[in-house]
């Protein structure tokens, strides 16, 4: 049979002239000196391309052909082009697929054909080859973490014997592709790892079981404020409070015995102290064996969800708190008013007007409406306001106001009210206004350092029976009394004294 050479067409990157003649020396390259070069070039390749380009050249070179390709398997397990040379696309096209060995197979070994014609492959295939001017070929199996992954060919427009030397540099090259296209895989997983590590929104860290820190993402450094330069290399003990480290030992025994730590809260500490809250999982880091190694530690900032926590218990008190004092007030209101009605409609209509006003004024110690109160209200009228509900007739006896009086800014409405309305109510219920002498003298004066407001109270029950700091209305209080400036209590003989200094900032 005449065999024509076929030229290469649409050439791929890195395509070379089926034409390229191949120089009688190349046959006798000496090995060691070709694989060193071949090591040489894979070490220093930068990607999959130029390892395919080193295979090529070292394969051609040293089993003395122009044309060679590789072929590697997808995830079907179907062989397909990777790189080739002077091979057409016609060609390319009805061989793809083509493989004398099973997707499975382990133990793949090279198949050496000396002529095409004479081998046992289809008559489509026999054809297929000769079109292409290829009479002697060489599969070379290339194997990958010892699976199948792909094939070396190699292919003479001759009839061509391969000798022992030949077939096991051909595996020797094979094997160093195979070894490559591992680490490149590996590399290549690991750049995309470390790039969706660095650009995770949450901090993850890893860790020797010791402790060490070995890795530090973009998102630890905003979370904890250190860079990754400041915490590789230290422990990791560094980011807990002291009465936390006992949990360290701990985590560490568990991801040594293979476990994984599910999601779990905690405290850590940022660059500077401050504390924060947050869920961690950790999990154990393998090597290649199988042998933990260190963890991978995922963190996400909950001190915000814990804030928010805490505010809504703290809300919940508070309402559970007012409502029971809304009733302790409102029994208070009804003997306040009996004591002077002379009828049920008397009565009646002083009840519903102290409850009106008792809610105008608690309606001052909501949120929504202190921006308007510091507008609408200065010192005296919110005074008045927040203890109009807790009067009796004879009001100018029992509670007195005197001193500067001054426009209030909105910020101070809420807490002054708030705090103005838990005294009234201890007062109340415990306090000044208990009993029927009791009275309250409320004077404010502005000075140098801000507001000074004193509350005094005379004429309540013995000191040693009324409430002073256990209850949530004294915690209540505290809180407010933050937001004010300095709030101090004095329980004297003759009954509580208050001072408030609200300061100018």
């Amino acid at each position: 049979m005449k065999r024509v050479r076929a030229s290469s067409e649409h050439p791929g990157p890195l395509d070379r002239q089926a034409d390229q003649k191949v120089l009688p020396e190349m046959r006798s390259a000496n090995p060691g000196t070709l694989l060193f070069r071949y090591t040489d070039a894979l070490y220093r390749a930068r990607n999959l391309s130029e390892i395919y380009q080193a295979a090529l050249d070292t394969i051609c070179e040293g089993l003395g052909c122009a044309r060679a390709s590789i072929l590697r398997a997808d995830t079907a397990g179907i062989m397909r082009f990777a790189a080739w040379r002077g091979l057409s696309a016609a060609y390319r096209i009805a061989v793809e697929g083509h493989s004398p060995w099973s997707p499975d197979e382990r133990d793949a070994q090279p198949i050496c054909i000396e002529d095409i014609m004479l081998s046992a492959e289809s008559d489509e295939i026999k054809q297929t080859v000769t079109r292409e001017n290829i009479c002697g070929l060489a599969f070379i199996p290339i194997t990958v973490n010892g699976a199948l992954a792909g094939k070396f060919m190699v292919y003479y427009d001759m009839p061509r014997l391969f000798t022992d030397r030949e077939r096991e540099l051909a595996l020797t090259i094979a094997r160093q592709l195979g070894f490559a296209i591992e680490r490149e895989i590996g590399d290549s997983t690991a750049r995309q790892l470390a790039a969706i590590v660095d650009s995770s929104a949450d901090p993850i860290i890893s860790k020797t079981l010791d402790g060490t820190i070995t890795s530090w993402n973009q998102a630890a450094e905003r979370l904890f404020g250190y860079t990754a330069n400041e915490m590789i290399g230290r422990n990791v003990s560094a980011l807990f409070p002291a009465d936390r480290l006992e949990e360290e030992a701990r985590i560490l025994a568990r991801i040594g015995a293979g476990e994984r730590v599910e999601s779990f809260e905690t405290i850590r500490l940022r660059k500077g102290g401050d504390a924060i809250h947050v869920s961690l999982t950790v999990s154990p880091l393998k090597d290649r064996a199988g042998v933990v190694i260190g963890a991978s530690k995922i963190a996400r900032d909950v001190t915000e969800r814990r804030r928010a926590a805490d505010r809504q218990t703290l809300l919940l008190r508070e309402m559970d708190h007012r409502v029971k004092n809304l009733f302790a007030l409102a029994a208070s209101i009804v003997q306040l008013s009996a004591r002077n009605a002379e009828t049920a409609a008397d009565l009646a209509q002083s009840v519903v007007s102290r409850l009106t006003t008792l809610s105008r004024a608690h309606s001052l110690t909501m949120s929504g409406d202190a921006h308007r109160a510091g507008s609408e209200h200065g010192l005296h009228s919110l005074i008045n306001a927040i203890l109009e509900p807790f009067w009796a007739s004879d009001q100018a006896k029992r509670i007195t106001i005197s001193g500067d009086d001054t426009d209030l800014r909105d910020d101070l409405v809420t807490p002054l009210a708030l705090l103005l309305y838990e005294l009234a109510t201890n007062a109340v219920k415990h306090g000044g206004l208990s009993s029927a002498n009791g009275r309250i003298v409320i004077d404010s004066r502005m000075g140098p350092d801000g507001l000074a407001l004193s509350w005094k109270e005379h004429g309540g029950p013995p000191i040693d029976s009324a409430v002073t700091a256990d209850g949530f209305g004294s915690k209540l209080m505290a809180a407010t009394a933050r937001q004010l400036g300095t709030v101090t209590h004095h329980w004297e003989e003759d009954g509580l004294r208050v001072e408030i200094l609200v300061s100018n900032g």
